[in-house]
């Protein structure tokens, strides 16, 4: 880690953060929690809010794919993801969900504009954002999909999702400019 020039979790929690909030939606599998966690540390992520049946760290299975992110990345629990929403909506967010709906745009599409605070809503593994939640959300957005399968693996739309966002709203320049 020092050949790559990697911060320690101390320090982490000390650098500027890319404005961006995750939101984990009732996620059963805790290796897709720990891989979210680990791709939130890889961008500077602000913060995730893990909500309903998603798991929470300390936690074995999370630690499997996290690898000591959740010791640098902030998180915080909501019994239910409406209340993490209202919370983020409150605190002048624009949340989006990433889910497939008739009024979802294109991640291609999509251009996050520079001093907005955004907040991603990710979904339950097999039934996808709640409809409640959706409700409360600026919009949705959905990444093509060209396959005989209607959905990627959520901890890979996270992925994706993350570094749309991070490429688009130019943060390399930013992170040049104040250090790694």
């Amino acid at each position: 880690m020092d050949e790559l020039g990697r911060v320690s979790p101390g320090k982490f929690k000390e650098l500027e953060k890319f404005p961006l909030v995750i939101v984990l939606d009732n996620i059963r599998s805790m290796m897709n929690v720990g891989s979210v966690f680990r791709t939130a540390d890889a961008f500077r992520i602000e913060k995730i809010l893990l909500c309903g049946i998603t798991a929470c760290p300390p936690n074995k299975e999370i630690h499997k794919t996290a690898l000591g992110a959740t010791d640098s990345v902030d998180w915080q629990y909501f019994e239910e993801t409406v209340d993490a929403v209202k919370a983020l909506r409150d605190e002048d967010y624009q949340v989006f969900a990433l889910e497939q709906t008739t009024q979802s745009q294109s991640l291609k599409d999509f251009q996050p504009q520079t001093g907005v605070k955004y907040a991603l809503v990710f979904g339950n593994e097999v039934k996808g954002v709640q409809d409640s939640v959706l409700q409360q959300c600026h919009g949705s957005i959905e990444i093509p999909q060209f396959g005989t399968k209607h959905s990627f693996n959520v901890s890979v739309t996270a992925g994706i999702t993350l570094w749309d966002f991070f490429s688009k709203m130019d943060r390399f320049s930013t992170l040049k400019k104040t250090g790694f």
